[in-house]
């Protein structure tokens, strides 16, 4: 079976903006979890450089 063949399925039944809009929503739900994977990696990094600076003084 082609790859293809469930898009223009969907799209055939439900339109092509409600498909484009899935495909992009699920898209940018991937980045989304990437990038808060990184702000709590980056704020556990900052916290951490803060408490070595006020024990050091």
């Amino acid at each position: 079976m082609d790859e293809t063949q469930p898009f223009l399925t969907a799209i055939s039944q439900v339109g092509f903006p409600i498909v484009l809009t899935g495909y992009l929503l699920l898209r940018f739900e991937k980045k989304l979890e990437t990038l808060t994977e990184s702000i709590l990696k980056l704020t556990e990094i900052i916290n951490n450089y803060m408490n070595e600076e006020n024990h050091g003084k």
